[in-house]
């Protein structure tokens, strides 16, 4: 047997050092570098048949390369689908992470139990019974799906080879471990040891990998940052589990875009699709008040109408409070500057509270238009018409900045019915005999003697 081998891991972001010190010279973070046993052996865990066995690549001309697209495998989930940019490559492998208790299980067994195609479902987690009862409330058929409780990578290798799947789900990636790795499950070892022997039997093999990962406090996937780089998609699934809705972000995709994201809403039988999410976004009140606008913003491809909540009243207190929920604070600060110097309000000795309903985050700068409408509507207590929409960024001369594909929020704002758009009146828009008003306006004047005469 061999030497038994030891080094140091930084915990943080997973840079190897040959003996210890205090602070990490990669991430800068300080007693992360943890020393850990490694004993590689020649052999590996994946061993392929020799019918499997591929041919030494040889290098080609780009001309000469088969450039046929491959044929995506359907998730039979419309928003999965479009994170993913259409669907799961063949071969690839994706890292699926979020908050505890935030869905990720119920996602993947919701969606293994649905697959045309024969998938392994692999939990360290929890028990096969356990994973029966989620099932049967997600949903009671699920012929092609097979449950293995299971954390050894050969063992998992070996019912591989038996049941030959077409989708392998790992839940999780944190809770493997290998024996050619002498130390604990979740190192940093373990992890980079059993994701490279995933990839080894994903790339061999073409058959797709899906991996769920523990997160950090800070909100980043747990292991070291290599993992992130080995994979070929990361996926984030997030939202407040206060809510009901949830997000699907790609962070990286080597296959499709990364602006993509999917909506979900949880429900005591899983998780269901939200093909519309402006309606969820959007209160639905009879009575109109002040202090609310709807904004056009895109994430992705999609266009999403979504509501700007304000109040501004005087402040108690010595010091004014700014406060915001899906929103950045220093642009709240910086809209507020620029309606005190260059449309004359007042508003600096007065509190203001902004909030994004329906608990997401958005970082468009064509909300900013919203975000005035809003904040004038609360400090003027004139509620602002429900049929009124607003997409355009507020620059620091107080004039309204153009937003990119205009038309696009147009079109989603004329569909779900609304009456008038207020966008920059240097926008170039190709529109013509649209049912939806037009307002253009080309300074926040032009807009509070809109709304508010």
């Amino acid at each position: 047997m061999a030497k038994v081998k030891t080094s140091f891991f930084c915990q943080s972001c997973g840079t190897q050092y040959a003996k210890w010190q205090g602070q990490c010279n990669a991430c800068k973070e300080w007693n992360t570098i943890v020393e850990e046993i490694i004993q590689k052996e020649e052999k590996t865990a994946w061993k392929p048949d020799s019918s499997e066995v591929k041919k030494t690549s040889k290098p080609l001309k780009i001309n000469e390369i088969d450039s046929t697209q491959e044929v995506r495998m359907d998730t039979t989930d419309g928003e999965l689908n479009r994170v993913l940019g259409g669907g799961i490559v063949p071969g690839s492998l994706i890292l699926l992470g979020g908050e505890p208790g935030i869905g990720k299980s119920t996602l993947l067994l919701q969606i293994s139990l649905k697959l045309p195609y024969k998938t392994l479902y692999v939990s360290g987690e929890e028990s096969q019974k356990q994973i029966k009862m989620r099932a049967e409330r997600i949903t009671p058929n699920g012929d092609n799906c097979y449950i293995l409780t299971e954390t050894k990578t050969q063992n998992i290798f070996r019912q591989i080879q038996e049941i030959e799947p077409e989708i392998v789900i790992i839940d999780s990636i944190q809770t493997l471990h290998t024996d050619y790795i002498e130390s604990s499950p979740g190192s940093i070892s373990q992890i980079r040891e059993t994701t490279a022997e995933l990839i080894k039997f994903a790339k061999e093999t073409n058959v797709p990998v899906i991996l769920i990962g523990h997160i950090t406090k800070d909100g980043s996937i747990a292991g070291p940052k290599i993992l992130e780089h080995m994979v070929d998609t990361v996926l984030q699934f997030e939202g407040d589990r206060n809510h009901v809705y949830r997000i699907l972000r790609s962070l990286k995709n080597r296959f499709g875009s990364t602006a993509e994201l999917g909506i979900y809403e949880m429900q005591g039988s899983g998780l269901r699709e939200v093909s519309n999410p402006s309606e969820i976004l959007i209160s639905h009140k009879n009575e109109e008040l002040s202090g609310t606008a709807i904004a056009s913003t895109l994430e992705g491809m999609r266009p999403l109408m979504i509501e700007i909540q304000a109040l501004v009243s005087t402040a108690v207190y010595g010091t004014p409070q700014r406060s915001t929920t899906g929103y950045n604070a220093k642009r709240l600060n910086m809209v507020l500057a620029v309606l005190e110097k260059r449309a004359g309000f007042r508003l600096g000795a007065k509190d203001v509270f902004l909030n994004i309903t329906g608990g997401i985050s958005v970082d468009d700068p064509a909300i900013d238009l919203a975000v005035v409408a809003a904040i004038l509507s609360s400090n003027e207590d004139i509620s602002i018409n429900k049929d009124f929409c607003f997409a355009g960024e507020v620059g620091l001369s107080g004039e309204i900045r153009p937003v990119n594909r205009v038309d696009q929020r147009i079109q989603e704002a004329e569909k779900l019915g609304f009456s008038t758009i207020f966008v920059s009146k240097y926008n170039k828009i190709s529109l013509k005999n649209t049912g939806i008003k037009i307002q253009l306006v080309g300074k926040i004047e032009d807009v509070a003697s809109e709304l508010f005469g």
